[in-house]
């Protein structure tokens, strides 16, 4: 049974079929309208001339400023990427202890930073802190911001996939002997990563994203850096110049699902499709303990075995 799809509707028929196709023809249409009538509009208003769009073949500075800007987003990025992931693993930790003094606060603080907008985060750390005698800089404004905001988001996510791992496993291994904090880091967690991580990329995707939140705060990321442009070349040059920064938005994030995918690919070829098992240090530590550790049973006969 376990091979068998599960069918949540019947396929279309072939009357079916065709209204889906006649449906899915006319869309098409429709787009295509929307978009030629975009172009024309853009034309009559001269913003597809070619003098607009060799801007970046003309201006180097401005190529210059554009590859600077993705650089401090990058930057950015990926110091809030580590902090978060590091800090939703300590809280999803926190809020499945078993002790109430360690989960109840950890619990409070995933609910207020979800609670509030990453805007209003980032403002608090470039703004309120430094009323309390923390002077943060525009860097690690922005990167504290989004590490708040992501690593409560990212906590849940990996305490979801940790309760969708079958309890069997986990009692297995306390039988076994593994302490908690074996047993999360050598079965519950890779299993976790391992499921939730078209989830996990998804956030990281966004937070990269958000990083264009940091232009309230004057750092100089690839969306700033972009406004700067316009604001000097002047707003005739607008479309030419946020329709690279978008493009370069989608390569940099469809750069980062293909990494996800590859590694969940290698990953997968490494530790199979089935269930995890476990790991080797794990298993020889096992099998090295003591015979006293290891109770003993009777047999059919009354014998030891």
């Amino acid at each position: 049974m376990s091979g068998t799809p599960i069918v949540l509707a019947d396929p279309p028929g072939p009357r079916g079929r065709r209204r889906i196709l006649i449906a899915s023809i006319a869309a098409l249409l429709v787009i295509a309208g929307l978009v030629t009538v975009a172009l024309l509009r853009l034309a009559d208003h001269g913003q597809l001339d070619g003098e607009l769009w060799t801007v970046f073949v003309d201006q180097p500075d401005l190529r210059t400023l554009l590859w600077n800007g993705l650089l401090d987003t990058l930057r950015a990025a990926l110091t809030a990427m580590v902090f978060a992931a590091v800090l939703g693993v300590a809280l999803a930790m926190a809020r499945m202890s078993r002790h109430r003094a360690v989960r109840i606060p950890a619990t409070a603080v995933v609910e207020l930073f979800r609670s509030l907008p990453v805007l209003m985060l980032i403002l608090f750390a470039y703004l309120g802190l430094p009323a309390l005698g923390w002077k943060l800089s525009a860097f690690w404004a922005l990167v504290l911001g989004l590490t708040a905001y992501n690593g409560a988001v990212i906590s849940e996510i990996f305490r979801a996939g940790i309760a969708s791992i079958d309890r069997g496993q986990t009692e297995a291994a306390a039988a076994l002997g593994l302490r908690p904090v074996q047993i999360f880091r050598l079965i519950q967690f890779p299993q976790a990563v391992r499921r939730m991580s078209p989830t996990l990329i998804s956030q990281l995707v966004t937070l990269l994203k958000d990083t264009s939140l940091g232009f309230v705060i004057a750092y100089s990321e690839l969306l700033r850096s972009g406004r700067g442009a316009v604001e000097f070349l002047g707003s005739r040059y607008a479309l030419p110049i946020y329709t690279v920064i978008a493009v370069i938005y989608i390569v940099t994030n469809s750069l980062l699902s293909a990494l996800a995918r590859w590694l969940d690919r290698r990953q997968n070829r490494r530790l199979g499709g089935g269930p995890a098992e476990l790991p080797m240090d794990a298993a020889t530590a096992l099998v090295a303990r003591p015979a006293a550790a290891v109770p003993e049973q009777g047999g059919p006969d009354g014998t030891r075995t």
